[in-house]
């Protein structure tokens, strides 16, 4: 390969020449040149401000008071989630800035060239499920926005599997909405998220107002009490949650090197994300806390669902416009959030023959399979054992690649060795079997519990256990076997 790597004044760097030779190379995983990084800070603010501004944020917060926390306790839990887990999205997004990289291609430092298939698809296969997940909330709106405008929806066709057939129908327009965009690519995508940023946010403000006059004022909604009154009953709920809460975002502590890439300048992702992330989550969570709080005082238990709750208006053009926005907003997060990066990692797995737009639409399929109708079923499901689990395994991913980054490298990557077979990366046949052994131990002792009751206290705090034995042992492990042709640093 004739190339040549370019180290510009602000820490950036890009390669030019012809990396077309390499097996490991196809031109969605190629590195960003610099004249294409041009995400400011606004850009970055507006994807995360258009993320969290979705429906599975609102039943994130209402599902905590489902299971019996307060508004306070409700959004103490989600603000300090998303403190925690804006650690590791800053670490992780600082390659994708300096190298222009994405998440795939960063994971081969650490995992080897054919290793960071392992991380890839692990990621992947949990953004499928929240592809899932979202298009049929999303399809749930579309549903409800149809019936609206002709109530005979409801009843066209009888049931299928359980289901309305509109229903089903409405889940795969939305489902081929999704596909229709990632064919059109990251600039399309990019300007979306900047105009269904502000729009969500209006629509939503809109609901607050109509629950703050429905329940009569703030009042009745802040003094409506929790169940958990004490530490005793707190603790056991507000510890799965609080790792339920940084496991919300665990997927993209990972890949924020698919958008960084693009990005302006270090201070522009880091500005932007600081500001977009725990402030709009916080934010938006209330607003969800609020609602599900009117709920119970209008209808008499809690409507954690926003699409359930605006069926039971009367107006349809208000149910119209409400579900409207439903739509924009489970659109933005879940090309943003649940097709980018898995599009790029099963791209990774076979580089000449799936490129973005097919690995989008395998993204798609699994999407289906996975059956995301049975994992909302209620709140319990979705937060206890969805979002807990699997942080679990990507918190074992983010040790690794925050270590060998930030400790082992020193943020010092060969560029031109992430796409050859035969550089520093390629380890033992391309794998890295300190990263492979070290995320092995993160993900026993987060999912243990699950098979050895003796391990079962660990089981609530799974991203954090996953994270730190992960950390710890690759750290060990790289500098007892020095499995790398890069010279390992002296400890400080």
């Amino acid at each position: 390969m004739s190339t040549e790597v370019v180290r510009h004044p602000d820490g950036r760097v890009e390669i030019k020449g012809d990396l077309t030779g390499s097996p490991l190379y196809n031109h969605d995983l190629a590195p960003t040149p610099l004249a294409e990084r041009n995400w400011t800070t606004y850009n970055f603010a507006a994807l995360w401000i258009a993320m969290a501004h979705c429906v599975p944020t609102y039943m994130m917060a209402a599902g905590l008071i489902a299971v019996g926390m307060s508004w306070g306790q409700a959004l103490f839990t989600i603000l300090l989630g998303n403190i925690i887990v804006l650690a590791p999205i800053l670490a992780n997004s600082h390659p994708g800035t300096k190298f222009g990289i994405p998440f795939p291609v960063f994971a081969r430092a650490a995992y080897g060239v054919y290793g960071a298939n392992l991380p890839a698809v692990m990621r992947a296969l949990v953004a499928c499920g929240w592809f899932g997940i979202n298009a049929w909330i999303g399809g749930q709106a579309v549903n409800t926005l149809f019936t609206a405008i002709w109530p005979g929806w409801a009843t066209l066709g009888g049931l299928v599997g359980g289901v309305s057939l509109g229903t089903w129908i409405s889940f795969m327009l939305f489902w081929g909405l999704n596909i229709l965009i990632v064919y059109k690519g990251m600039e399309t995508l990019r300007h979306f998220e900047n105009w269904s940023a502000p729009f969500v946010l209006v629509m939503t403000l809109g609901l607050v107002v109509w629950a703050v006059q429905a329940a009569h004022g703030l009042g009745p909604i802040l003094s409506t009490p929790g169940k958990l009154n004490s530490m005793a009953e707190f603790m056991p709920v507000f510890i799965p949650s609080l790792t339920a809460m940084v496991g919300f975002w665990a997927t993209l502590s990972l890949n924020m090197p698919d958008f960084t890439r693009f990005s302006a300048g270090q201070r522009s992702q880091m500005i932007g994300q600081v500001v977009g992330l725990p402030t709009t989550m916080t934010v938006f969570a209330a607003m969800g806390v609020m609602i599900t709080s009117a709920s119970t005082i209008i209808y008499g238990q809690p409507i954690w669902d926003p699409v359930t709750l605006v069926g039971k208006f009367t107006n349809p053009w208000v149910i119209v416009v409400a579900m409207f926005t439903v739509i924009v907003a489970t659109l933005s997060v879940n090309i943003a959030a649940n097709v980018v990066s898995p599009a790029n990692d099963f791209s990774n797995v076979w580089p000449r023959v799936i490129d973005f737009k097919t690995g989008g639409l395998i993204t798609g399929v699994i999407g289906i399979l996975i059956q995301p109708w049975r994992l909302l079923a209620d709140a319990s499901a979705y937060i206890f054992n969805w979002l807990l689990l699997y942080s679990g395994g990507l918190g074992s991913i983010a040790g690794v690649l925050v270590v060998d980054y930030w400790l082992v490298r020193r943020t010092e990557l060969e560029l031109r060795d992430l796409y050859e077979p035969r550089g520093a990366y390629t380890y033992v046949g391309g794998w890295n079997f300190a990263a492979v052994a070290a995320t092995g131990l993160g993900c026993f002792a987060a999912w243990g519990g699950k098979l050895f009751p003796a391990m079962s206290g660990l089981v609530p705090y799974g991203w954090f256990i996953g994270f730190a034995v992960s950390a710890a042992s690759y750290y060990v492990l790289m500098l007892v076997l020095k499995p790398t042709a890069v010279p390992l640093p002296t400890p400080d």
